[in-house]
C-alpha cells in the first residue's frame, strides 16, 4: 500500500463532511478536479471504496465511516499541534475572536470584554455578533476562539463557564390583538397573528424549529433588540429575553402570554471553547478573567431587575461527558428561530 498524503485526508474529510465533491472544493479553496482526484488516488491506495457515488449526496460507505472517524482524529491532533506551534512560536496572541450570541445582555458582556482587552493592548479583540447556531458554528469551524452563547453541554468538544440562566418569555402587545386573548392562549390562537422569529447566522447546521407556528405568517428579524421594536409596534408576537422586556411587562406595554401551550424556556448562557484546541497565555487569562467575573455579571444583571438568574453557586469551567452516548454534538438551527 502507497503512503496517502495529508491532502488525501483533508479532501475526503471535507467531501464526507460536506456531503459532494463541488462542496467540499469550495470549502478548501480547490478545484473539483483536485478534490476528486485525491480522494479517488486516497481509494486506490487504500484498497477500499470509501464512498458511495450513487446517490444525490455523497455518502461515505461502511468501510468510509470506519476509515473517516479515525481520519478525524489525526486531523484534530494536526490542527492542535499545528495551534499550538503557532502559539509557541509568536508567543501572545496578536488576536483573541470572541463570538457574542443572541442570548447576550449586550452591555454587561461587552463592559467585562472591555475590562480585560485594557490591560492587553497588545492583543486585538476580533469581536463579532451571531445568532442562534451562529456561534457555535464558527466555533466548530475555527473561526472563533471563544463564544458566549447557549451550547448543547451534551457535546464532548466543548468545556464552559457557566454564566446565567436566560428565561424567554412569549409576549405580545395590546395593540396586535383584535380581540381580547384568554390568559394563555394555545398556538391555534396564535396562529391568525404574526410571529415575529430570529434570523439564524449559521450556514451550513440542520435546520430546527424552534416555538415556530405552524401555519402563521413570521417576519424575520435580525436581532433580539429588532425583534423587540416590532413586538412593542404591535407589527408581531414572539419569545423575547426576559432581561430585556422586564419594564415593558411591569407597564403594561407588553403582556406575557406564557401557559401550558406556549410555555417560553430558560437557556442557559456560557462562555465556551474547544477542548481540543490548546489556548495561548492571553487566552487563558481571558478565560480565568470571565470565571472571575461570572458572580459580577450574574449581580449585575439581577441589580437592575433583569431576570437572568444564575445556574448554580459556581462559574467553575466544565467539559462535556465523553462517553459515546453523549457524543450527538447538537447546535441551534439555521432556520427561523422563534427563541
Amino acid at each position: 500500500m502507497s503512503e496517502f498524503t495529508l491532502h488525501d485526508l483533508q479532501c475526503f474529510d471535507a467531501v464526507v463532511r460536506a456531503g459532494g465533491f463541488q462542496a467540499a472544493a469550495t470549502q478548501l479553496h480547490r478545484s473539483h478536479p483536485a478534490v476528486f482526484a485525491a480522494v479517488a488516488k486516497l481509494e486506490r491506495q487504500l484498497g477500499l471504496v470509501l464512498l458511495d457515488r450513487g446517490g444525490y449526496r455523497v455518502q461515505p460507505t461502511e468501510a468510509g465511516r470506519s476509515f473517516h472517524a479515525r481520519a478525524q482524529s489525526l486531523l484534530r491532533e494536526l490542527e492542535g499541534l499545528r495551534g499550538h506551534a503557532r502559539q509557541l512560536a509568536v508567543g501572545e496572541e496578536s488576536e483573541l475572536r470572541v463570538v457574542i450570541g443572541d442570548l447576550c445582555p449586550r452591555p454587561q458582556v461587552l463592559a467585562m470584554l472591555a475590562r480585560f482587552f485594557a490591560q492587553c493592548p497588545g492583543t486585538r479583540l476580533a469581536l463579532y455578533f451571531e445568532a442562534v447556531a451562529g456561534p457555535a458554528e464558527r466555533l466548530f469551524d475555527g473561526e472563533a476562539d471563544l463564544i458566549l452563547h447557549g451550547i448543547d453541554k451534551r457535546d464532548p468538544r466543548l468545556e464552559w463557564i457557566d454564566l446565567c440562566k436566560v428565561p424567554f418569555v412569549p409576549v405580545v402587545a395590546p395593540a396586535l390583538l383584535a380581540e381580547p386573548l384568554p390568559r394563555a392562549p394555545g398556538p391555534e390562537r396564535m396562529r391568525a397573528y404574526t410571529q415575529c422569529v430570529m434570523r439564524d447566522t449559521a450556514r451550513h447546521t440542520p435546520p430546527q424549529d424552534h416555538f415556530l407556528i405552524e401555519g402563521a405568517h413570521q417576519c424575520t428579524v435580525a436581532d433580539q433588540l429588532m425583534k423587540k421594536e416590532v413586538i412593542l409596534l404591535g407589527l408581531g408576537w414572539g419569545h423575547m429575553p426576559r432581561f430585556l422586556i422586564e419594564k415593558e411587562l411591569r407597564d403594561g406595554r407588553l403582556r406575557s402570554i406564557a401557559g401550558r401551550h406556549l410555555p417560553g424556556s430558560v437557556e442557559e448562557l456560557v462562555a465556551a471553547r474547544r477542548r481540543d484546541r490548546s489556548p495561548g497565555p492571553v487566552a487563558s487569562r481571558l478565560w480565568a478573567h470571565i470565571e472571575a467575573e461570572a458572580p459580577t455579571l450574574r449581580r449585575a444583571l439581577a441589580g437592575t431587575g433583569e431576570a437572568a438568574s444564575a445556574p448554580g453557586p459556581s462559574p467553575t469551567p466544565r467539559r462535556s461527558p465523553s462517553s459515546p452516548s453523549a457524543r450527538r454534538a447538537a447546535t441551534r438551527a439555521r432556520s427561523p428561530s422563534a427563541r
